[in-house]
């Protein structure tokens, strides 16, 4: 079937993530090597010195658990992208880099915005709005499994910490819902059973072969009969007889 060709399995799934998780950790050991703080290439909000933040940003971290917290999410979340999203994954992840990253240059405090949470809450708004809208099963699933490991992110969208860039993860968000719709028909189409087809035909389904006019079964008509009965019995099977007789005092 052309669904389970698109869902593949492909090396590629877990190498992509991995390579972005090495490239955000290689910025933050590079950092604690020679002692330089990246924070001034993040974005600053209405400034054209912040504009090369919008591409930057989300490899800049500002500390060790800052860097953690997004990495693992990261490695999970564009896994599932690439699995479930591959013909229009690459689309995502640049169109969602760039989209987050302008409307944080655009709403955000006059502060350096870092870190790759935009991209995560772009990844996680775009799983879980394109799977409710696409009416695949399987993308339905991956959609209720990333609202249950993400979804108290909800929080975050709002200024509940003034050290956390909640103009970012605002941002991604909006963004993921955008591409959502954006690439709404680019996606695995929702299952559709042999008598949902138009060129169903009710006359040549062998099940309901098995059925009269009247919804008795039937049977198929096809195997050999018994020599004490009219019942078919199919080939090859064993057919067991049981006697009895009542017990005598």
């Amino acid at each position: 079937m052309k669904q389970e060709r698109e869902l593949e399995f492909s090396l590629l799934v877990v190498i992509y993530p991995l390579f972005f998780a090495i490239i955000i950790w290689s910025v933050y050991w590079m950092e604690l090597l020679t002692g330089e703080d990246l924070t001034r290439l993040g974005i600053m909000p209405r400034k054209l010195s912040g504009v090369p933040g919008i591409i930057l940003s989300p490899f800049i971290h500002s500390s060790l658990e800052h860097l953690w917290n997004n990495t693992l999410p990261l490695i999970i979340l564009s896994s599932a992208l690439f699995y479930f999203y591959r013909k229009i994954s690459w689309k995502v992840l640049i169109y969602g880099l760039l989209i987050s990253g302008m409307l944080t240059w655009l709403i955000g405090r006059q502060a350096y915005h870092i870190g790759a949470s935009g991209m995560i809450y772009t990844l996680v708004s775009f799983i879980f709005f394109k799977g409710i809208m696409a009416g695949n099963y399987r993308l339905i699933a991956l959609s209720l499994l990333v609202v249950f490991l993400y979804g108290s992110m909800i929080w975050y969208v709002i200024p509940v910490n003034d050290e956390i860039s909640w103009e970012g993860h605002l941002s991604g968000a909006l963004a993921g819902l955008f591409l959502a719709f954006v690439y709404r028909t680019q996606v695995l189409q929702p299952y559709r059973y042999q008598w949902e087809r138009e060129d169903y035909n009710e006359e040549s389904d062998p099940f309901l072969q098995q059925f009269d006019e009247d919804g008795n079964f039937i049977g198929t008509g096809e195997g050999e009969k018994s020599d004490d009965d009219n019942i078919a019995k199919p080939k090859g099977h064993l057919r067991i007889k049981y006697h009895y007789r009542e017990k005598e005092d």
